[in-house]
């Protein structure tokens, strides 16, 4: 690694390549060596990384190197035009490294569209040909094996240190590390297959098993290859091996998503039949991690919560060398092939076949031609192949088969003969976006799984299933399909779908009545739009206009109503009448949302026809309560933990006093033109009410003209968990927080266009010298566009907020000082002040008979004091401030401040201060002269 580095930074090398035989961890060293470079960017400006693999094509490389430097093909260009296109882009990047992973052959750069290695710039490859290298002109570097104490070492760690404590183990364990022949690919994995295993039977049978493994064929390396077999054969479990070899239908280096490979373990019969396909499902995830434990796949987790997985391109070989002979697959996935494979190679022992991700293969078998006998053959995967046609009676003689993924072809038509597939359990034919339609599926009646996602089948023929069903998983898209259709399939556990009106979907809904219903849905009520699943595992989205008076049911377990998370409802502009829908009891997230109505409309209220007490009938009511909108009462929604209000203009107050949920955690509302109070008083006598917001994390108010407090006058709201409070163009708001109800765990606090805003906290006790509010947890504030701000708290009183780390204050035109002496912040980091017409002071003094104060502010790095035309100073006249950790000071259009109080610390500033002062005074004043020699200017 470090003879890789050491030519990175030799100006004079310009390609490097690494080599050496599989398995002995080249690619494990240069990702290493990409991760640094990743995070030392003072040489290099960006790091590109492609995986070649065996089957290169020049197309493939110039459309990977395209996406990773954001280049865009039109999909018309030549081979040419798109090297004109990748050379133009990566000449603009200078100092680039290219990392080109697993070449087998000699790349033609030019061709692809890569510049020669130059001033600066790097072309790194890792190949297990040194002729390879020397055709590219490389400086070579060989990656050896691992000596013996770098083996032991490894595996070692792999194995468990507790397991070679055992003595007689400790030898076998040694003489095992030798037959891996110093290869890492090799260790781990051996390693892996015998951690925690104590018997020393098993460990003496180990080392035999090894010792007389037979060599590979078909150019494998024989010493891993050896390695590798082993760690299958001690799998046992056909199911398992079986599962693992599935792998291998997959293009090389291709990141396989854990649903879809454990989605064809289901429907080919390699997890057992359980009483649910979720607990299939879980079972699944089982196997994949015993095949991850025993290091014959890798762990991609990239996509959130979406795991990964890859077939090291040595495993994936021992798994295509094992399938050759049985199980029998043909394996031709991602190979660009553009003729179809010939007749002798459908033979009749073949059990798998696929043929993914070929893109131009158009006729994946000869019209001419008879078809195929392949009466062993359960899995066929064809997706992405660019496939056009099929002939009529290509499935005549395929009885066995199981999984057919038709997926992202360019099919308008299937023939007739899928409809014998008396075994098929999973059809696939998402992405097929020229299907108009489907024959009939009424005699597949093992049929788990259908995916008709993005095709162009407008509405599913009724009677398409058969009778009785074994369908779990139906995705018909953007389809139309009957509720009556659906609700008469038993066993549905997974249903996404459109139903055309709100008939179709009580019909649905009265079908699962007194039986469960499906465990996840994804239903839209009306033309479809762009809606995606998300996370939510129960999702119905109402479409406008699709809503009639006195006709919607809803589910009784629904967990959402169009939204991003959980157990959410949201309803943007549905045609719904009083006394219609009914909240679940266990929601957990409510948005509601109504853009467009008019403020003259008295036929429908705008809140309460969504949820509306059977009791309320008038509507000619202008002030709604929250509390009217809930047929049931409070205590039923304890489990609300989201509210997101918008667009509501004829609603004055949120919330009555008895009417607000215990347990919310975030509160936004926005653009409500007429809303006056979050929290409405009836007992406005009462000296002091509170209203309890325990677990009141977030709270986001933004363009509420009229609001003039968040809960009445005489009112305190407590919120002890409150972290995150944003304000914004609320503008008859007065005041933020009472002395009494300070938000003691806020973390952010951001105030911005509030235009009549005079307090962040407002005192009621004028008359007391000295009042504290502590807010010991606060990291950031941000003060915007506040102009009648006169005092972040009360003039008599002190905020106390230790650990205030940013501090923003941008036009507060009657703002005249930031901190009183004894509650500056020791662990700010960065303060900007601007735009402030009458702030005099950044931290005034009471005691001006003083000969020195010192303000200590160790951790402060940035400062910036900009258009404060009344500044006088930044400290009071004879204080000084030490700040060991200032990095930079900029102060603009400050023309009466005279002085800067900055002290030397003992040990002298860690790094020279970047200074800029404009315009350039020579008046200014310092506390300490020496301290202007550590200044670097601005320029």
């Amino acid at each position: 690694m470090e003879e890789i580095w050491k030519c990175l930074m030799d100006d004079e090398v310009g390609k490097i390549g690494v080599w050496g035989m599989g398995g002995v961890g080249k690619t494990s060293i240069v990702k290493l060596i990409n991760n640094q470079l990743l995070q030392e960017r003072e040489k290099f400006d960006i790091v590109i990384w492609i995986t070649v693999s065996k089957e290169m094509s020049i197309a493939k490389l110039q459309k990977d190197m395209a996406s990773k430097i954001g280049v865009s093909f039109c999909g018309d260009e030549d081979e040419i035009t798109r090297a004109g296109m990748l050379f133009e882009a990566l000449s603009r990047k200078r100092r680039s490294v290219i990392i080109l992973d697993d070449l087998w052959q000699e790349v033609p750069l030019d061709k692809v569209g890569i510049p020669e290695p130059s001033s600066g710039s790097k072309l790194v490859l890792t190949t297990r040909s040194f002729d390879v290298c020397r055709k590219m002109s490389c400086r070579a570097i060989k990656v050896k094996p691992l000596v013996e104490e770098e083996s032991w070492k490894l595996f070692s760690e792999k194995v468990g240190l507790g397991i070679l404590n055992i003595p007689e183990v400790e030898p076998i364990a040694k003489k095992i590390v030798e037959r891996c022949e110093g290869l890492p690919l090799g260790v781990i994995t051996v390693a892996s297959c015998m951690k925690d295993i104590d018997d020393l039977y098993e460990w003496r049978n180990a080392l035999k098993e090894l010792s007389d493994r037979k060599k590979s064929v078909n150019g494998l390396e024989e010493e891993v290859f050896q390695q590798l077999r082993f760690s299958y054969d001690r799998l046992k479990d056909p199911k398992l091996q079986h599962c693992f070899l599935s792998c291998a239908l997959y293009p090389e280096d291709w990141e396989i998503e854990e649903r879809e490979l454990v989605r064809f373990w289901i429907a080919e019969g390699l997890v057992e039949e359980m009483d649910s396909r979720l607990a299939e499902f879980d079972r699944g995830r089982a196997i994949m991690n015993r095949l991850l434990n025993n290091c014959l796949l890798e762990d991609f987790s990239k996509w959130g919560n979406r795991r990964r997985v890859k077939m090291h391109d040595l495993v994936r070989d021992m798994a295509l060398h094992i399938t050759s002979e049985k199980p029998r697959f043909f394996v031709k996935a991602g190979m660009g092939l553009r003729e179809p494979p010939n007749v002798q190679e459908w033979s009749e022992d073949l059990e798998k076949v696929s043929l993914m991700r070929n893109r131009e293969l158009e006729v994946f078998y000869p019209l001419e031609m008879s078809p195929p006998r392949c009466p062993m053959l359960t899995t066929l995967l064809l997706s992405g192949s660019g496939i056009q046609s099929i002939p009529e009676g290509f499935f005549s003689h395929m009885d066995g088969l199981k999984v057919l993924d038709l997926s992202e072809n360019s099919i308008e038509s299937l023939p007739n003969s899928i409809s014998n597939l008396k075994n098929l359990t999973a059809l696939l034919l998402a992405g097929c976006s020229r299907l108009k339609d489907v024959p009939s599926l009424s005699n597949l009646r093992a049929l788990k799984e259908l995916d008709l996602r993005g095709t162009a089948i407008k509405d599913v023929p009724n009677g398409i299933f058969p009778r009785p069903s074994c369908l779990q998983e139906l995705n018909v898209g953007r389809a139309f399909i009957s509720g009556k259709e659906v609700g008469e399939l038993k066993k549905l556990e997974t249903f996404e779908g459109a139903f055309y009106d709100s008939h179709n979907f009580n019909v649905y809904v009265q079908a699962f009545h007194g039986r469960e219903e499906p465990r996840q849905y994804f239903i839209v009520v009306g033309k479809r739009g762009m809606e995606t699943e998300g996370s939510a595992s129960k999702t119905i989205v109402l479409r406008k206009g699709s809503v009639y008076p006195n006709q919607f049911m809803l589910p009784r377990h629904i967990e959402k109503l169009k939204g991003s998370a959980s157990k959410t409802i949201v309803l943007r502009r549905v045609s719904a009448y009083p006394n219609q829908f009914m909240l679940p009891r266990h929601i957990e997230k409510l948005v509601v949302c109504h853009n467009g109505t008019k403020s003259h409309e008295k036929k429908y209220l705008i809140f309460s026809r969504f949820f509306c007490d059977s009791s309320f009938e008038s509507h000619e009511e202008k002030y709604l309560i929250f509390s009217r909108f809930f047929l049931t009462s409070l205590g039923n929604f304890s489990s609300l933990k989201i509210l997101e209000i918008s667009c509501l203009y004829n609603t004055k107050r949120l919330f009555s006093p008895n009417c607000v949920p215990p347990n919310l955690e975030q509160l936004e509302v926005s653009n409500c033109k007429q809303l006056e109070e979050i929290i409405a008083s009836e007992a406005r006598g009462r000296v002091t009410m509170e209203f309890c917001l325990p677990r009141l994390k977030k709270m986001k108010l933004r363009s509420l003209p009229q609001l003039k407090s968040i809960c009445s006058v005489d009112a305190v709201m407590i919120c002890e968990s409150l972290e995150r409070i944003s304000v914004m163009s609320c503008l008859r708001l007065k005041r933020m927080f009472s002395p009494n109800c300070v938000a003691p765990n806020l973390e952010q606090l951001e105030v911005s266009n509030c235009h009549q805003l005079e307090e962040i906290i407002a005192s009621e006790e004028r008359g007391r010298v000295t009042m504290e509010f502590c807010l010991p947890r606060l990291k950031k504030m941000k003060l915007r566009s506040l102009p009648e701000l006169k005092s972040i708290c009360s003039v008599d009183a002190v905020m106390i907020c230790e650990s205030l780390e940013r501090l923003s204050v941008m036009s507060c035109w009657k703002l005249k000082r930031l901190f009183s002496p004894n509650c500056v912040p020791s662990n700010l980091e960065q303060l900007e002040v601007s735009n402030c017409h009458q702030l005099e002071e950044i931290i005034a003094s009471e005691e001006r008979g003083r000969v020195t104060m010192e303000f200590c502010l160790p951790r402060l790095k940035k400062m910036t004091l900009r258009d404060l035309p009344e500044l006088k100073s930044i400290c009071s006249v004879d204080a000084k401030m030490i700040c060991e950790s200032l990095e930079r000071l900029e102060v603009k259009n400050c023309p009466k401040l005279k002085r800067m109080p900055f002290k030397v610390p003992q040990v002298g500033p860690s790094l020279p201060l970047k200074v800029a002062i404009r315009p350039m005074r020579n008046d200014l004043g310092w506390a300490d002269p020496d301290f202007k020699s550590f200044l670097i200017p601005i320029i």
